[in-house]
């Protein structure tokens, strides 16, 4: 089976329209984390703090730099993460249709690379 990272992406604060959506969809998020589990396609999820929190490293001219926020300044931001086994892209995106609706929100699909040694 191969790995895929689904990517929850969203407006980075007042992603949800009320509290109540908020509620709902944190606990839709839960019932298809529990599933993910039953079915055996769970690895790992978690959200994110507001982007606002980041710290960003990069390297310049050999020396460490250290800058406060996102890497990338957007409308969208990464919310949160869901890391499943999946025989193919099929079958991770009927993962993703369904963490979709359970977070209210756009779902990315990227497989993880191969190990070549394997």
């Amino acid at each position: 089976m191969s790995q895929y990272l689904l990517s929850v992406h969203g407006a980075d604060e007042g992603s949800y329209p009320t509290p109540e959506d908020m509620e709902r969809a944190f606990r839709d998020v839960d019932a298809l984390n529990q599933e993910l589990r039953e079915q055996g396609a769970w690895v790992f999820a978690g959200g994110l703090q507001p982007s606002g929190t980041a710290r960003v490293v990069r390297s310049k001219d050999g020396e460490l730099l250290h800058t406060d926020g996102p890497y990338l300044e957007s409308k969208e931001q990464v919310g949160g993460i869901t890391i499943i086994e999946a025989p193919d892209l099929d079958a991770a995106m009927r993962w993703a249709d369904k963490a979709t609706v359970a977070c209210q929100g756009a779902v990315e699909v990227r497989p993880f690379q191969e190990d070549p040694s394997s």
